[in-house]
């Protein structure tokens, strides 16, 4: 919400002589035309905002001089009876209406006729320009934006809701169609509102451009300073300023980014001096701890090298069966007896050469002369 403490106040003068600066102009560009056909057109304020606001925000207004004639149409969409037709749907809310005492309602459309009559683009278009304000049970207003179309909100036509369960139901649709709204966007910092017709008298624009200024201060959700400047402005004409916030507010501001500021840069001095601080520490107890011996590896041998050097154990390890002496001779020192009695063995040929099968080295160069003949 906005910030209370702030007071807007109005000058009722300048507000009036700006009012009637505003008709004497329009009364100057009406045409016969227009005058015979009594046809006003629509006044509205311009808010300027000092920041954009963070939030989107439609903000109800109630008038005490109503902005829409008798002859404005109304539509009312309704939500869909359990265990009735849309035909018998409608009936039923129309009666409804008339025993609480609406007769600001030209026609009501329940929300399964919507989707089914009113689905083509050509059928949403005529339905906009068939009525000049809508309104919507406050049961089906969310599931509206789905059907009625992007149209409807660019001509700033959306459907405003009502609680039809209401005790006041006549009262609350009558604030409802003679009051306003305004849509503050954040994509920017100006809103318009409109809030009278140039037919009205000079004394009850006035009166409704007080109340929309204190509702709009009262509703706006944001802090600290709201409204820089508000204009007047018709359809056609120029925006006249009837009210222009004080300029002491920018020396409030600049204060207020200094002080953020220095904040600012105290906290970075104090968390650069806790880093630096913390530096230190940890190069002294880096200093004062010993230094950790680093682990080397061990090399293992390759297993033959273990394989040699255990048989070389086992070698030099290994015991003497003999016990270091010369095992005993079992002939007793002495020649083994000769079975022949120290003569030669008999030769079985009697001392001659065996006889050659192959016939000697001339039979195997005649069998060599005899094969190269052959060839």
């Amino acid at each position: 919400m906005a910030d209370k403490s702030e007071e807007l106040v109005l000058d009722r003068v300048q507000v009036k002589k700006a009012v009637q600066a505003l008709q004497a102009f329009l009364k100057t560009k009406s045409t016969p035309d227009s005058l015979l056909l009594d046809e006003s057109q629509h006044l509205s304020l311009l808010f300027t905002l000092w920041k954009i606001p963070k939030q989107a925000q439609t903000i109800r207004i109630p008038l005490p001089h109503g902005i829409r004639t008798d002859t404005d149409e109304v539509c009312l969409f309704t939500r869909d009876e359990p265990n009735m037709t849309p035909d018998q749907t409608q009936r039923f809310y129309k009666k409804l209406l008339a025993e609480r005492g609406v007769k600001n309602v030209t026609e009501v459309i329940p929300y399964k006729t919507l989707r089914t009559e009113y689905k083509p683009f050509e059928a949403k278009r005529r339905l906009l320009g068939n009525f000049d304000m809508f309104l919507s049970d406050d049961r089906v207003r969310r599931m509206l934006s789905s059907h009625i179309g992007k149209h409807f909100y660019e001509r700033k036509k959306e459907p405003l809701s009502v609680n039809l369960q209401s005790k006041k139901l006549a009262l609350d649709i009558q604030r409802t169609i003679q009051g306003t709204t305004i849509s503050i966007s954040k994509k920017g910092c100006c809103c318009m509102a409109r809030v009278a017709h140039s037919g009205m008298a000079a004394d009850e624009i006035a009166e409704n451009i007080e109340s929309a200024v204190s509702t709009v201060v009262t509703k706006l959700r944001m802090k600290g300073p709201l409204i820089k400047i508000i204009h007047l402005k018709s359809q056609s004409s120029v925006a006249l300023p009837i009210y222009t916030s004080n300029m002491n507010h920018l020396t409030l501001l600049e204060e207020t980014q200094k002080q953020a500021r220095a904040a600012m840069d105290a906290k970075r001095n104090s968390s650069k001096q806790k880093s630096a601080k913390e530096q230190k520490s940890t190069e002294r107890n880096t200093g004062t701890e010993e230094e950790i011996p680093q682990l080397v590896p061990i090399v293992t041998p390759s297993k033959k090298a273990k394989l040699e050097k255990q048989t070389k154990k086992g070698l030099e390890k290994a015991p003497n069966p003999t016990g270091g002496k010369k095992a005993p001779n079992p002939t007793g020192g002495k020649k083994a007896p000769n079975p022949t009695g120290g003569k030669k063995a008999p030769n079985p040929t009697g001392g001659k050469k065996a006889p050659n099968p192959t016939g000697g080295k001339n039979a195997m160069k005649r069998k060599s002369k005899r094969t190269k003949k052959a060839v």
